[in-house]
């Protein structure tokens, strides 16, 4: 990846690879596995709570949930009508605090897949708590204890594959074949949407949590190597200035029928942005 980037130390490096080569080695795979190591085991010691998976940033949950809420209706609201039974994969699941505020308005049943074994365990607590209050209608049905780039779902059962605040985990190799992998778990017409911090240009390692945030053009490239069409893309709003910007992006496994060549514009379908 031709794009150059400073780590959380202000080392600056000349390209990812450059940065890749350092952290994970070429062809070691003991060198990736540490990498992936330290980054669960910073996360075992964090609180399982809202502000301890926020990073000491809990108040913006509200606004991040209405942020999401908003994307995502836009995206349902362009898919056929009619009844359905809608099936979302939280990824990087945390505490199941995405599930609870928001998928399980949406979805009829909402699978969660995490690392970190006491955040999932919180998860599964507190969403019992939510289906006794709430009906049958709406439930968390599976707790997938597993890092994304050793996990492939189930084939056909998403509707949604929704991917937020985890992928930076992953090395550039290992977000692109995770995609690839997880493409079958999509419904015909399904999609991933990926919510993610976005570096202002190049990347930014952090050493502490071993986690990488990318910028806008990095990120469409990855997407673009994992063979995803880019459906929609928007800013989330009205987080503090300190923090990275956050970036939400909608995408498809195929590319929608008619798009190639001129076509005429439907009033409530959004156009594929070409990567």
């Amino acid at each position: 990846m031709d794009v150059c980037g400073a780590d959380s130390d202000g080392r600056e490096f000349k390209s990812a690879r450059e940065m890749w080569s350092e952290e994970i080695g070429e062809d070691d795979p003991a060198k990736k596995r540490d990498w992936y190591r330290k980054g669960v085991s910073y996360w075992e010691g964090i609180e399982a709570s809202v502000d301890g998976v926020l990073g000491g940033y809990g108040h913006v949950n509200e606004c991040d949930v209405k942020g999401s809420e908003s994307f995502l209706g836009e995206i349902l609201f362009n898919r056929p009508p009619g009844k359905r039974h809608l099936v979302s994969l939280d990824c990087g699941s945390g505490i199941g605090r995405v599930t609870k505020n928001l998928l399980l308005r949406y979805f009829n049943e909402v699978d969660l897949v995490e690392p970190v074994s006491h955040f999932l365990e919180t998860a599964r607590q507190s969403l019992a708590v939510e289906k006794e209050l709430d009906s049958e209608m709406h439930r968390a049905v599976n707790f997938f204890c597993v890092s994304l780039q050793d996990f492939t779902p189930e084939v056909g059962r998403y509707d949604v594959i929704w991917v937020q605040w985890c992928i930076g985990q992953l090395a550039d190799d290992d977000f692109v074949s995770f995609f690839r992998r997880a493409k079958v778990g999509l419904k015909p017409g399904g999609f991933f949407v990926v919510k993610e911090n976005v570096a202002r240009s190049g990347f930014v390692l952090d050493k502490e949590d071993k986690s990488i945030t990318r910028s806008d053009s990095y990120f469409k490239q990855l997407f673009k190597q994992a063979d995803l069409y880019l459906y929609k893309t928007k800013e989330q709003k009205g987080f503090p200035e300190e923090l990275f910007p956050v970036r939400m992006y909608a995408l498809a496994a195929e590319e929608p029928r008619g798009h190639r060549g001129k076509r005429k514009k439907h009033t409530n379908s959004p156009a594929v942005i070409r990567l």
